[in-house]
């Protein structure tokens, strides 16, 4: 159970009556903070029967109170515009209108709205759903289970960590009486309902099944978009501002509250775009509608198919495979068409929302605008001698994808390998590898290096190797993929992985699973979250072979569904695949099935808070052991102290 009654605001017999109904003022919302607020006393006191009731009836006047500001806030600004004549007064007398319109609309239908000021305390309740865990054990008191179990089903979309709540459904699952049907979110948010019910019929290729639920989610989305801003005229909060300090003109009041209602309509992009319980948004959600219908459409509507394809480009403008399909469709039909209409507003958000396609940091590192950050660029110089490019990401079936070969010797490889087995035991201690029992997995940082050579454990040539080869590898994949800002090192590792003989027979794991390097990957959900405890601030990936004389070990590329391998890459010494870290890279390695396989993993950031602090440390060992003052007194930086 989360929580503890809260506490007191009135007394039991007060709160009862502002609770109750009275015939006078039937037609009043009761304010959900109240309601709530005795539930849960009637929860604690045993009531099970007045804890369902009143819960169900501050859930509705919760929804109520959002439709009523849904309602009456678009509908005083049409009546209310400003318009091309602007004014102070004018502006004055705008705003006055607008808001003794909304006073009305308001309290007509609510009452006094100070009655529905609701702490934040009960906000956050309701956005977590906590009111349907009080109502599944309500419900299950009242032996009530189908009820019960939509109120938990209700709760763990919204919290899918909580185990207590996932063992009650799966509880629920098997009570006689409880179908499948009886498992409803009954927040669900329709746009995003039809939406998956769509993708699950394109799947299938019912394409017309999917056209029909594809433009049911485009209503629903607009629907909630003019929702979303709508409630974003309501009061605002200043951050960063002490409310009883607050002296700032009223003009600068005005820009404030303003300046916030503009970013909390752009954030409703990403609110449209986050299903419950996550923290990061489906990657290019209102776009992928158009995608999808205009493949749909193509089975046998080019018209539609050409509108849908070009309203597409609205948001990502020059995007290759979808300039070729509108050729494709004008082509085949003889004539241009025009895209929908879609507000300028959306598309801005949309733009600066998108994840892979558009990661926002990654735009501001590369100094570039939307359009031109929505292009990827690659095939820069590769800035060494005799360093070859084998495939590039079309080869490579992806994007921001790219095989090297030559990027150091035989002889160097031969050395890092011998590194790396003396080396062995320091990243997970010789032990089983954390990612498959039927393997060894053993590894080396930079720094760790350069302290077993200082210490004469390790040939000092050897370990300072490691270090320019990590750097030579890096300044490789800045230049290639043409950043406009450093590349940083986030983390740098020499690692092997061996065949544990005897475990080998009928294996059907993987080496390292399908992953990617900067989200969660959700196959189910093809989505790939950007949030913790993925490592989300790593912008690029390299692996850099030391040999291939070991069987299995092949690196692979997959779709989103962590099953369809779409390029696989066989290590040898001195090849290095390289590729963007996020979602549109789902990776992994096929088992190493005999031998021992070794490779240099590096993972970088274009943001400098995220830089690798052994690596710093590290420069500053190599900088001391360059100037040939390792022995000197007078030099700042001893290399045994940075060890």
């Amino acid at each position: 159970m989360d929580g503890k009654p809260p506490a007191a605001v009135l007394s039991p017999a007060l709160l009862l009556s502002a609770v109750c109904l009275c015939a006078a003022a039937a037609d009043v919302l009761q304010p959900y903070d109240l309601l709530y607020d005795h539930a849960v006393r009637a929860f604690y006191d045993s009531d099970y029967e007045e804890t369902a009731r009143a819960m169900e009836g501050a859930l509705r006047s919760h929804a109520q109170l959002r439709r009523t500001k849904v309602r009456c806030r678009p509908k005083c600004q049409d009546q209310h515009p400003f318009d091309g004549t602007f004014s102070d007064l004018r502006f004055f007398d705008v705003v006055l209108r607008r808001s003794a319109c909304l006073v009305k609309c308001m309290e007509d239908k609510l009452g006094a709205q100070s009655r529905h000021k609701v702490s934040e305390d009960v906000v956050q309740d309701f956005n977590r759903r906590i009111p349907y865990n009080y109502l599944q054990l309500a419900y299950q008191k009242l032996k009530q289970p189908e009820k019960a179990a939509a109120a938990a089903h209700t709760y763990f979309q919204a919290n899918p960590e909580h185990v207590e709540m996932g063992q009650n459904l799966e509880q629920y699952k098997v009570l006689e009486g409880v179908r499948e049907q009886h498992f409803v979110d009954r927040e669900v948010r329709p746009h995003q309902r039809c939406f998956t019910d769509a993708v699950k019929f394109y799947d299938k290729e019912d394409y017309e099944g999917a056209i029909s639920l594809f433009e049911e989610a485009l209503v629903e989305y607009f629907q909630a978009d003019v929702a979303c801003r709508a409630l974003c005229q309501g009061p605002q909060k200043f951050e960063d501002h002490d409310h009883l300090r607050y002296r700032y003109s009223l003009l600068e009041v005005v820009s404030d509250h303003f300046t916030q209602v503009l970013h909390c309509e752009h954030e409703c992009v990403r609110d449209l775009a986050t299903r419950p319980g996550r923290l990061s948004p489906m990657e290019n959600y209102l776009p992928l509608h158009y995608d999808y219908l205009q493949f749909a459409y193509f089975k046998g509507l080019l018209e539609d198919a050409l509108q849908c394809a070009l309203t597409y480009l609205l948001f990502h403008d020059g995007e290759e495979f979808m300039t070729e399909n509108v050729d494709f469709y004008r082509e085949v039909l003889g004539h241009d068409g025009e895209p929908r209409e879609v507000s300028t507003l959306t598309v801005q958000s949309v733009c600066y929302i998108s994840i892979s396609y558009l990661d926002l940091r990654w735009c501001f590192y590369r100094k570039s605008d939307c359009k031109r950050c929505g292009m990827i660029l690659a095939g820069g110089p590769l800035i060494y001698e005799g360093v070859q490019l084998v495939q590039n990401s079309g080869d490579l079936n992806g994007t921001q994808r790219a095989l090297f070969d030559h990027i150091m010797s035989e002889q160097d490889c031969e050395e890092l390998r011998n590194l790396a087995v003396t080396m062995a035991g320091d990243g997970y201690r010789g032990r089983t590898s954390p990612h498959t029992p039927n393997e060894k997995f053993e590894g080396a940082t930079v720094l760790k290096t350069l302290q077993y050579g200082y210490e004469g454990r390790v040939p000092m040539k050897s370990a300072r190797l490691f270090y320019n080869v990590s750097e030579r590898a890096r300044r490789i994949v800045e230049s290639y993929f043409m950043l406009n800002s450093t590349l940083h090192f986030s983390y740098t590792h020499l690692v092997c992985r061996t065949a544990i003989t005897g475990q080998q027979d009928h294996r059907n794991d993987l080496s390292h699973p399908i992953h990617a390097d900067n989200c969660l990957l959700d196959p189910d959900a093809h989505e790939c979250w950007k949030e913790p405890p993925a490592y989300t601030y790593r912008d690029y990936s390299a692996l850099l072979y030391l040999n291939g004389d070991f069987d299995g070990g092949e690196f692979i590329f997959t779709e989103i569904d962590a099953k369809t391998v779409t390029a696989s890459v066989k290590p040898k010494c001195g090849r290095m695949v390289s590729f963007s870290s996020g979602g549109e890279n789902p990776h992994g390695v096929k088992a190493v099935t005999s031998g021992q396989r070794c490779a240099i993993a590096l993972w970088f950031t274009l943001d400098p808070l995220f830089r690798e602090l052994e690596r710093l440390q590290a420069d500053e060992v190599i900088q001391a052991l360059d100037t040939q003052s390792v022995w000197s007194q007078s030099f700042s930086v001893n290399p045994k102290d940075e060890l």
